[in-house]
């Protein structure tokens, strides 16, 4: 049954902290927002809460900045924004009248939705990067992201003693927050060398009473920290039983002799954040590399369409919530026909921010050589199952990027297309990752496009 679409001003995808603040900050003045998110609760992963049935006690131990959430939670019940959960959106077409969001309601995602806005902003978030190694297939290894999200959506750990390691600052509160659950965090892997860091001190000079903070934690949960460290190969038949790890040289590349396994029952693990742009490409938003390009307002080139927080570039949620308010005000402003009037104080977070992040993701870099321990016989592809070894035969082949590769052998044909293996596709291939170009951004029945275009059929 298909249900009336909702009509309003401006629709906001994605509930997380960029969304949150730009539907806010444009509903404060003045127009009707619909903030349409995948998830049953408003907050995205940065504020994702547990079910109410599990009775959370302290639900706050789980967060950090806590109270900037409450703020923005409480906004929202207060004020006039429709909230609409539970929408997963699939594609978002211009009309006569705006744009369409169209997507798929609930679990099932099979009962299509639409709403009708005059303008649409993107803080579609990021998803997280996992590079390819031996073993990294095993039951128990999960991504860094998904045992924060198993912490704090489920209240449940993935394990009883766990290995942390990858690359990037999402390690730090993972590390920190399974120790913290009880978890015993037998070490956290982190590919950085500490040098790294230290060259771009002024830069992350705000970031330090952050960092302060996780490093007392770790110390106070007696985590041991191997820097410029990384996995070599996870170990088990049925299940993981442990991890070997190595020291990496000044190139990246893992010294030979300094192994050495590390007992484990799960393995969290992740490199670095990559910008959800699939919507924003599909409206033909000019792309800055990965991330969607904005100007000084958080404009995409595409007139109505505003993009803000990670799908801009990864930065976290403080700069999230700048770039979101900048963005909000903005559309606000233009529907009305005045001049955008932000917070000079989000002005400021924005460039401080952003300096920061730049800084952060040019010192946490996966290493550059990790391709070499992988394999011929690692899965690449674990939707198509394709091998390192089958790739590197498309390479002898004469492909050269991503697409060729994708053509001989099936790597990111699957039903995640490409989002968990084209970053390591592209590596293995010697070239740098590009955007994937995908007409839908997520997997659509054909019963619901039979009935969004019932005039054309199927053949």
């Amino acid at each position: 049954m298909r249900r009336f679409p909702v009509r309003t001003d401006l629709a906001v995808i994605g509930a997380g902290p960029a969304g949150l603040a730009a539907a806010l900050a444009a509903s404060a003045r003045g127009v009707r927002v619909a903030l349409v998110d995948a998830a049953a609760e408003a907050g995205g992963q940065f504020y994702r809460q547990p079910a109410a049935g599990l009775g959370a006690g302290r639900p706050e131990t789980l967060h950090h900045r806590w109270r900037t959430w409450e703020r923005l939670r409480d906004g929202l019940a207060a004020g006039a924004v429709r909230v609409l959960t539970d929408h997963h959106v699939w594609c978002v077409e211009r009309d006569s009248g705006g744009f369409t969001v169209h997507a798929l309601l609930g679990p099932e995602q099979e009962e299509p939705a639409e709403v009708h806005a005059r303008a649409v902003l993107l803080a579609t978030g990021g998803y997280e990067q996992v590079l390819p190694f031996p073993g990294w297939t095993l039951p128990g290894v999960v991504t860094a992201g998904g045992a924060q999200a198993m912490l704090k959506g489920g209240l449940v750990v993935p394990g009883r003693r766990a290995v942390v390691a990858g690359s990037g600052p999402l390690l730090l509160p993972v590390a920190t927050g399974l120790a913290a659950a009880g978890v015993e965090v037998a070490a956290l892997v982190e590919s950085t060398a500490p040098e790294r860091l230290a060259a771009r001190l002024p830069a992350l000079a705000d970031k330090l009473p952050e960092g302060t903070g996780y490093a007392a934690r770790l110390l106070r949960h007696r985590v041991p920290v191997l820097t410029r460290h990384t996995v070599v190969r996870a170990h088990g038949d049925d299940r993981l039983t442990g991890v070997t790890v190595a020291a990496l040289d000044a190139d990246g590349r893992v010294r030979p002799g300094t192994e050495r396994q590390l007992p484990c029952d799960t393995l969290a693990v992740g490199h670095g954040m990559l910008p959800h742009t699939d919507l924003a490409d599909g409206l033909g938003c000019r792309l800055d590399g990965l991330a969607v390009a904005v100007d000084d307002e958080q404009r995409t080139d595409v007139l109505g369409v505003w993009a803000a927080g990670e799908a801009t570039g990864i930065g976290g949620a403080a700069l999230a919530l700048a770039e979101g308010h900048i963005a909000g005000c903005s559309a606000a402003a233009r529907l009305r026909g005045t001049a955008p009037s932000p917070a000079p104080a989000a002005v400021r977070a924005r460039t401080k921010l952003r300096r920061s992040a730049a800084a952060l993701d040019s010192a946490c870099a996966p290493p550059a050589h990790w391709p070499e321990q992988v394999t011929d016989d690692t899965v690449v592809c674990r939707c198509e199952e394709v091998t390192a070894g089958a790739v590197r035969d498309a390479l002898d082949l004469g492909a050269g990027d991503e697409r060729t590769v994708k053509l001989l052998t099936r790597a990111g044909m699957g039903w995640c297309q490409g989002r968990m293996c084209a970053t390591a596709v592209a590596g293995l291939a010697g070239c740098p990752p590009t955007p994937s170009r995908r007409p839908f951004a997520r997997p659509v029945p054909l019963g619901v496009l039979a009935r969004h275009h019932p005039q054309e059929g199927l053949s």
